[in-house]
């Protein structure tokens, strides 16, 4: 499977909520101090993305620029640590 550009951890400018998209099509939301809130698939169609909740829930979002808009909330790319894991 090709990893598509918009891989990798968006969070919002507070870093309340964190969305980790991953190459196998599934992503991992983070709020505040609950890791793994929300979980589920994603499908991206261009610059669009379609998100479905384990539990049901839908929405989906935009990327503009290198910036994803989704659900009211605007999130960033979060650059990956330039610290290296022991």
């Amino acid at each position: 499977m090709a990893e598509h550009p918009y891989v990798g951890i968006w969070v919002t400018k507070d870093g309340r909520i964190r969305h980790e998209l991953l190459p196998n099509n599934r992503y991992d939301e983070a709020r505040g101090e609950r890791e793994s809130a929300y979980q589920g698939r994603y499908r991206l169609t261009d610059n669009y993305i379609e998100y479905w909740d384990d539990t049901g829930f839908t929405a989906d979002g935009e990327f503009i620029d290198d910036v994803l808009y989704h659900g009211g909330m605007v999130l960033y790319r979060q650059e990956p640590s330039l610290i290296s894991p022991r």
